[in-house]
C-alpha cells in the first residue's frame, strides 16, 4: 500500500512549515510535511498564493484557502474583502466594508464560522458573523470548506470557514511587526484621516518547549453615506381598485398600465446623509507549552469591541396617493418613470401636505470576548487524542444616553405638488414649496427612542481522536457538547403624533442649516423631469437643499413645550429607557450534542494514489425558548391622520416554548491523483443549516405603533426544523506548474424544510379606533365646501372631535393634538399582521458550477488569479407574483480577477470583484407591503502596493486603496426602475509603514 498521503512538492511543504499551515483546530488539522525536507523561505504575494494551494491540494475535500504572506500581514485588513477573491465566496457590505460572506450563493446565516474550529457568539443577535469586528493583523489564514467530512461542525450550508490565529510554537523563535497607518475615507463629508495601529510579538524558548504570541490592534474610520430611497413600493394588479385611483387619461397617465399588467408606486421618497464614527480595538494572547514532545498545551484569549457612533439627517415625502401624474415604464411590471400628486397647495390649509425632516443621534458598543484551552496528546505511535473547550461571550449595548436608536421628526406643510423622477442613477425628489420653508414653519411630529441590547454565550467542548490501523487505514472520532444562549432585551419610547404635535413656531433659525442636495450627490446623477416634457406640463421644484437640525436643540425644546408623560429616563419622553424589565425580553438556549466517526483508507489504483473518507456524524439539538412581552391596554388611540398608538398596560406576559431534532448525516469524500499532477475529487454529504435565533423566539410581540389599517408583530417558532441539505460535488483541479493550477468544480445541493416567514392575521383584542360607526358617519357627512369627507382620515378626525369631543370620553385633545380612543363596545378589532417562520413542503434545487486559474509566471514577479461562480436554483422569485412566496436570500453569481508584480522588495496588486444581482428581502407583508428587493449587480476594483525600504531591513512602506473607481451600490424592487436605495460610496486610501524582525 502506498503510505503518501497527499503529493507535495518540496517548496510547498516547506511553506507548510514555514508560514503554519499545521495551525489548524484538531478538526481540521492537516497532515504534517517530512521532517527532513529542505527548508526554502519563500514570503509576500507569491508565498501565502502556493501556501494556499497547497492546503487546497492536499485537503481531504474541496477546500480554498487564503493564507498570511508573512507574521502580522494578511492579505487584507478586512478579513471579507478577502475571502471574496475565493471562487464562490462574495460578500454583503455595511457602510462600504466588507461584514458578511455568502457561500455558493446561501447567505450569511446559511454559513457556520468558526475561530480555530470553535464556533462562536456573534454580535448581531442572529447566527450570520459580522468580519468588519475582527482585524486581520492577528489572523494567520481563513479556510473555506465546501464540503462536509463528520468531523466538521454542522450548521453551514453553503460552506464552513474557519478562522486562524497565530500559534508561536508553530514559528519558532524570536519574531515582531508593528504597523501604522493612516486613512482617508471619501464617504465622509465632516471627518478627516483617521489613524490605526497594530502590532504582533511572537517568541518561543530556546528548547522549543514555551511560546507566547501577542497581537494587538486599534483603528478609528470616519465614514459616511450619501442615500437616496423609498420606503417601499405598493403593488397591485392592474385592474384593481385598492390600489391608488389612477384615471384611465392619456394626458395625465402615460403609456398607463393595462387589465393584464400588475403595477407599483412608491410610499415615499426621501434622502438621508448620514456620518459614522468607529473606534475598533482586537487583541489576542496566546500561550503554549509543550513539557514532552507528544503533549502540547494551548491557552488563548481573543478581546473584540467596537463602538460605532452614527448621526443622520432625512428629509421626505409620502405619497397619499391622491390626484396623480405619471409616466410609467412598459409591461407587464410596470413602474412609474416619473410619480407625482397633487396637493392642496395652501400651506395654511389644515389638509395640506407635509415635507418630514428628521435627524438622529446615537451610539451602539458591541463585542466578544473568548477563552481557550487546548490538548493534544500523542499517546501512542498510533493514537492521537485533543481535547479542546472555550468559553466565549458576545454583546451588543447602547453607548449614549440617547440610546442605541432614535429618531426625532419634524413637518413643515409647504407641499403644493410632489414628484419623483426614477430615470437616473438616484431617485430625485421635487417639492413645490419646499424653498420657501424656514425654521418656524416646522412642527414636532412623531419621536421614537429605542435601547437594544444582545448577550450570547457559547461553552463548547470537543474531543477529538485518531487511530491508525498501519496498513488498513485510520480512525477519527469524537465528541461535541455545545450550549448555546441568546438574549435579546429592548425598550422603546415613542411619541406617536406624526401628524403633529402642538403649533408651529417654536424654532429659530439658529438650530437649522441648508445643505446643498448637490453638494452631497457629487458622484449620482439622477433624473430631471424631462421624459416626455413632463416638466413643461406639471410643475416641477427640483429639491436643491434639505434642512440639518441641531438634535439635541430640537430634542431640549420638544421636552420643554410639549406634554410630559414621564417615561424615559429623563422623565418626558424624549429620551430612551434602560427599565427593560417593561419591554421585550427575548431568551433563547440551544444544547448541542454531537458524536462522529470517520474511516480513512489510501491506495493505489493502478498507478493512480487515492485516498477516500467516510463517516457519519449523528447530532442532537434541544431549544427552549423563552420571552417576556408587554401587554398593551385594551383603547388603542387614534393619534394621528394615519397613526394608531397602542398604550402600555405594565404589565407582561411571560412563557416558554421547547423544540427539539435529531439527525444522522453521512458523508463520502473520494480523492485521486489520476496523474502526478491532476486530481479528481467526488463527494456526498448531508448536512443541516439552523433556524435562525429571532425565528426561534418564544414569545408574541406586537408593534406599538400601528395604522389605521392594521398592525404589525412578530413571533417565532422554537418546533422549527432545521434545513437539510443533500449535497453532490465533483471537481477536477490541474497542477501544472509551481504555484500554478486550473480547478473546475459542480455541485448540487437538494434542500428540505425550508423556512418561509408569513403575515398570518392574529387580534389581539385590541380595537381600532379609526374602524366604526364614528368614521362611517364622518365619511357620510358634508365638509365646508360640501364635499363628502370621504378617506380624508383628517378630516374625519376634525368631524368626529367636533361632533362628539364634548359628550364622549373617549374624543378628547391632548397637547393640541386630537386623540381618538378605541371603543369596544363599538369599534371593530385592530388586525395585525404577524410575521410569523413556517417550515415548507417540497425540496428546493440548487446547483453551480466554479472554475479557478491560478499563474504564477516564472520568476518574473507577476501572477494572477482568475475565478467564476455560476449558481443556479429552480426556488428564484416570480416579480409578477404578488403573494408572499420563498426563495433564497442572496443566490447570485461572482467572479473575481486578482494581478500582481512583486519584485525586488517592490509589489503591487489589484484586485477586481464582480458579483451578480441577488435578493435580500421577500414579499414583506402581503402584495402592496413591502418587497421584493434586490442589490443590484455590482464590481469594485482594490489595489495595494508596499516598497521595502533596503536602507533598513524589515521596514516597508504601502499603500492600499479600496473601491478607487468610486462604485456606488443600488437596492431595486420588482424591476429596475423601482429604485428602493441608491447609496453613494466613495473610495478610501490608507498608507502606512511596517517594521518586522
Amino acid at each position: 500500500m502506498n503510505t503518501k498521503r497527499f503529493n507535495k512538492t518540496p517548496l510547498a511543504a516547506s511553506l507548510s512549515i514555514i508560514l503554519g499551515a499545521s495551525m489548524m483546530a484538531p478538526a481540521f488539522a492537516q497532515e504534517a510535511a517530512d521532517d527532513e525536507t529542505e527548508v526554502i523561505q519563500v514570503k509576500g504575494i507569491r508565498g501565502s498564493m502556493i501556501q494556499s494551494m497547497d492546503i487546497k491540494r492536499s485537503s481531504s475535500g474541496i477546500v480554498d484557502a487564503i493564507s498570511a504572506e508573512d507574521i502580522g500581514k494578511f492579505p487584507d485588513s478586512n478579513l471579507a474583502e478577502s475571502l471574496q477573491r475565493i471562487t464562490g465566496i462574495s460578500i454583503e457590505r455595511s457602510n462600504g466594508e466588507g461584514a458578511k460572506v455568502s457561500a455558493r450563493g446561501f447567505g450569511p446565516d446559511r454559513n457556520l464560522v468558526t475561530l480555530n474550529g470553535r464556533q462562536m457568539p456573534t454580535t448581531t443577535g442572529e447566527r450570520n458573523f459580522d468580519f468588519s469586528n475582527l482585524a486581520a493583523e492577528g489572523v494567520s489564514g481563513v479556510e473555506v470548506y465546501k464540503t462536509s467530512k463528520a468531523d466538521v461542525p454542522t450548521g453551514g450550508i453553503g460552506a464552513t470557514i474557519n478562522i486562524l490565529t497565530h500559534k508561536p510554537l508553530n514559528s519558532p523563535g524570536q519574531k515582531a511587526t508593528f504597523a501604522i497607518e493612516a486613512l482617508d475615507d471619501a464617504t465622509t463629508q465632516k471627518g478627516g484621516v483617521t489613524p490605526q495601529f497594530s502590532g504582533l510579538y511572537s517568541n518561543t524558548s530556546d528548547d522549543g518547549k514555551f511560546g507566547v504570541s501577542l497581537s494587538a490592534s486599534y483603528s478609528e474610520r470616519e465614514s459616511g453615506s450619501q442615500q437616496a430611497n423609498v420606503n417601499f413600493f405598493r403593488t397591485f394588479a392592474g385592474t384593481s381598485d385598492a390600489g391608488p385611483s389612477v384615471p384611465v387619461d392619456p394626458v395625465t397617465q402615460i403609456n398607463r398600465y393595462g387589465d393584464d399588467d400588475i403595477f407599483s408606486v412608491p410610499q415615499n421618497t426621501s434622502y438621508k446623509f448620514e456620518e459614522q464614527q468607529r473606534k475598533r480595538t482586537n487583541a489576542q494572547l496566546t500561550l503554549q507549552y509543550r513539557p514532552m514532545d507528544n503533549l502540547t498545551a494551548t491557552v488563548d484569549y481573543t478581546y473584540v469591541q467596537k463602538e460605532n457612533d452614527t448621526q443622520n439627517n432625512i428629509i421626505s415625502a409620502w405619497y397619499t396617493y391622491g390626484d396623480t401624474v405619471n409616466i410609467w415604464s412598459d409591461g407587464p411590471n410596470v413602474s412609474p418613470l416619473i410619480y407625482s400628486e397633487i396637493h392642496d397647495g395652501t400651506a395654511a390649509a389644515l389638509d395640506a401636505a407635509d415635507m418630514a425632516i428628521g435627524a438622529s443621534s446615537f451610539s451602539v458598543k458591541d463585542g466578544s470576548k473568548s477563552l481557550g484551552l487546548n490538548l493534544e496528546y500523542q499517546a501512542t505511535d498510533n493514537l492521537t487524542l485533543n481535547f479542546d473547550h472555550h468559553e466565549s461571550s458576545a454583546y451588543a449595548n447602547p453607548n449614549s444616553p440617547l440610546g442605541s436608536a432614535n429618531e426625532i421628526q419634524l413637518r413643515a406643510l409647504v407641499r403644493e405638488y410632489t414628484a419623483t423622477d426614477f430615470t437616473g442613477e438616484r431617485p430625485t425628489l421635487s417639492i413645490v414649496g419646499a424653498s420657501t420653508a424656514s425654521a418656524e414653519d416646522f412642527q414636532i411630529t412623531g419621536s421614537v427612542f429605542t435601547n437594544n441590547k444582545n448577550k450570547s454565550h457559547v461553552s463548547q467542548s470537543q474531543f477529538h481522536g485518531e487511530y491508525i490501523l498501519e496498513d488498513a487505514g485510520s480512525i477519527d472520532f469524537g465528541i461535541a457538547l455545545t450550549h448555546s444562549q441568546n438574549r435579546s432585551r429592548s425598550k422603546q419610547i415613542r411619541r406617536d403624533n406624526w401628524g403633529g404635535e402642538g403649533p408651529t413656531g417654536y424654532f429659530t433659525d439658529d438650530l437649522f442649516t441648508r445643505v446643498s442636495v448637490g453638494s452631497r450627490f457629487d458622484n449620482m446623477s439622477g433624473g430631471n423631469f424631462t421624459t416626455g416634457d413632463f416638466a413643461a406640463n406639471n410643475p416641477v421644484e427640483i429639491l436643491e437643499s434639505y434642512f440639518e437640525f441641531d438634535f439635541e436643540g430640537v430634542r431640549d425644546i420638544a421636552a420643554l413645550n410639549l406634554s410630559v408623560q414621564g417615561i424615559g429616563d429623563c422623565g418626558n419622553s424624549f429620551c430612551p429607557s434602560t427599565d427593560y424589565a417593561s419591554d421585550k425580553d427575548q431568551y433563547t438556549k440551544e444544547e448541542m450534542a454531537s458524536i462522529y466517526v470517520q474511516y480513512n483508507y489510501e491506495g493505489d489504483i493502478g498507478d493512480m494514489y487515492y485516498d477516500v473518507h467516510v463517516g457519519v456524524r449523528y447530532e442532537e439539538t434541544d431549544v427552549t425558548a423563552t420571552s417576556s412581552v408587554p401587554e398593551f391596554l385594551i383603547p388603542a388611540l387614534w393619534v394621528g391622520a394615519t397613526e394608531v398608538s397602542l398604550q402600555g398596560s405594565g404589565n407582561r406576559t411571560s412563557g416558554t416554548r421547547e423544540g427539539s431534532y435529531n439527525h444522522t448525516l453521512p458523508s463520502i469524500n473520494f480523492n485521486l491523483n489520476a496523474t502526478d499532477d491532476i486530481v479528481l475529487r467526488a463527494a456526498y454529504s448531508e448536512t443541516i443549516g439552523r433556524p435562525l435565533y429571532g425565528q426561534m423566539i418564544g414569545g408574541l410581540t406586537v408593534d406599538q405603533g400601528a395604522r389605521v389599517d392594521g398592525g404589525t408583530g412578530v413571533t417565532g417558532n422554537p418546533a422549527l426544523k432545521p434545513l437539510e441539505s443533500t449535497n453532490i460535488d465533483l471537481s477536477a483541479e490541474w497542477y501544472y506548474d509551481e504555484g500554478s493550477y486550473v480547478s473546475f468544480g459542480y455541485f448540487t445541493k437538494d434542500v428540505e424544510n425550508d423556512i418561509l416567514v408569513l403575515p398570518l392575521d392574529f387580534s389581539a383584542g385590541i380595537y381600532n379606533p379609526a374602524l366604526g360607526p364614528y368614521v362611517e358617519e364622518a365619511m357620510a357627512a358634508l365638509d365646508e365646501d360640501g364635499e363628502l369627507i370621504g378617506d380624508n382620515r383628517t378630516k374625519q378626525r376634525e368631524y368626529i372631535f367636533a361632533t362628539y369631543g364634548a359628550t364622549d370620553p373617549n374624543v378628547y385633545m391632548a397637547g393640541g393634538n386630537i386623540v381618538i380612543a378605541g371603543n369596544p363596545t363599538t369599534d371593530q378589532l385592530l388586525n395585525f399582521k404577524i410575521q410569523t417562520p413556517l417550515n415548507v413542503d417540497g425540496t428546493t434545487g440548487y446547483s453551480g458550477f466554479e472554475f479557478a486559474i491560478q499563474h504564477l509566471f516564472g520568476d518574473s514577479g507577476f501572477g494572477g488569479i482568475i475565478n467564476y461562480t455560476k449558481t443556479d436554483t429552480d426556488n428564484e422569485h416570480d416579480d409578477f407574483s404578488l403573494a408572499s412566496q420563498l426563495a433564497e436570500i442572496g443566490i447570485s453569481d461572482s467572479a473575481n480577477i486578482v494581478a500582481f508584480y512583486e519584485k525586488d522588495g517592490f509589489s503591487i496588486r489589484g484586485a477586481y470583484n464582480w458579483r451578480g444581482k441577488y435578493i435580500v428581502q421577500l414579499v414583506q407583508d402581503g402584495s402592496a407591503g413591502p418587497g421584493p428587493a434586490y442589490i443590484e449587480e455590482y464590481a469594485q476594483l482594490d489595489i495595494t502596493a508596499s516598497y521595502e525600504v533596503p536602507q533598513v531591513e524589515g521596514l516597508s512602506v504601502y499603500l492600499n486603496g479600496i473601491n478607487i473607481t468610486e462604485e456606488n451600490t443600488t437596492k431595486v424592487g420588482r424591476n429596475g426602475n423601482q429604485v428602493i436605495s441608491a447609496i453613494q460610496q466613495g473610495a478610501r486610501w490608507s498608507v502606512g509603514a511596517r517594521y518586522s524582525f
